[in-house]
């Protein structure tokens, strides 16, 4: 066979190859696309209930903790509530599954350590929730809440050496994730991550709307949590130590009493709706 014949024999193959591959890559991808969506669609249920538990609270109705256990309860309250529940822990798989995958397989110059570390963390964070929403299932709903789980970490980590340097560190950096939160939603840095281009003009503003409020109410809730948490550190009790739902009741009882509770709570309800239209809008 000469070099010329080799040659063209050479790139047929590869062009066959290709060919037989993209396909599947092609498969690959949509299921991972559907996986994400899927994940964003269980997060944005759990976040519209904590926010309506939140705003019961503000008008006087707290019977259940404003957090996903709360949350989880309300669900499991509904008809068909089991089936709701699991497939809320479908959901969260997904999400971590696909959060593992943008940490471990995306490419391009957005994907630098930093964001496979952080899309790694969050692959973990919500492994987490979805066997914590499956335990709870399964019929473990008497698993403690966020205050008092914030409680037990707090108070066991302040039992190591140098814990209450450490509690501190935790308490700065959710007070620093908390800021980055507010300040990108403020500066819009999420639509960069949306197919804007496939939104009606009216559309993009509600999108907008959504993902602005929402991210401030979210970002606030995080440094509220840091706060607390920095305090506990200072303070060297675990009890000062809070979660969602005891952050969100304090902030009831500031100057501005109940009302930066509702507004807190309308915007964990707007951050619900836009991890909807994440689902729906998301580049995957």
């Amino acid at each position: 066979m000469t070099s010329s014949h080799t040659h063209k024999w050479g790139l047929r193959r590869a062009s066959s190859t290709a060919r037989s591959h993209a396909p599947g890559e092609a498969e690959g991808k949509q299921a991972l696309s559907v996986t994400g969506r899927a994940g964003f669609v269980a997060r944005g249920v759990v976040y519209v209930l904590v926010g309506a538990l939140a705003l019961q609270i503000a008008f006087g109705g707290g019977g259940r903790e404003a957090d996903r256990q709360g949350a989880l309860q309300q669900v499991a309250a509904q008809p068909f509530g089991k089936v709701m529940l699991w497939l809320l822990v479908v959901g969260f798989g997904c999400m971590a599954i696909w959060r593992a995958s943008e940490a471990l397989l995306a490419n391009g110059p957005q994907n630098k350590v930093g964001s496979r570390l952080l899309d790694a963390g969050r692959a973990v964070f919500y492994g987490f929730v979805c066997w914590g929403t499956a335990s709870f299932a399964a019929g473990s709903g008497g698993q403690s809440g966020s205050d008092a789980k914030s409680q037990d970490w707090t108070a066991s980590a302040l039992k190591l050496p140098g814990g209450q340097v450490l509690v501190g560190i935790a308490g700065c950096v959710l007070i620093g994730v908390g800021a980055t939160l507010a300040v990108r939603a403020v500066m819009r840095r999420f639509l960069r991550k949306l197919e804007t281009g496939k939104m009606g003009r009216r559309v993009r503003q509600a999108v907008t709307a959504l993902g602005v409020g929402g991210g401030v109410a979210r970002g606030v809730v995080f440094a509220g949590v840091g706060v607390f948490a920095l305090v506990a550190a200072i303070r060297f009790d675990p009890h000062q130590a809070k979660g969602m739902d005891a952050t969100l009741r304090t902030f009831a009882h500031t100057p501005a009493g109940p009302w930066l509770l509702v507004a807190v709570a309308v915007g964990l309800v707007l951050f619900g709706g836009f991890s909807f239209a994440s689902a729906r809008w998301r580049r995957l």
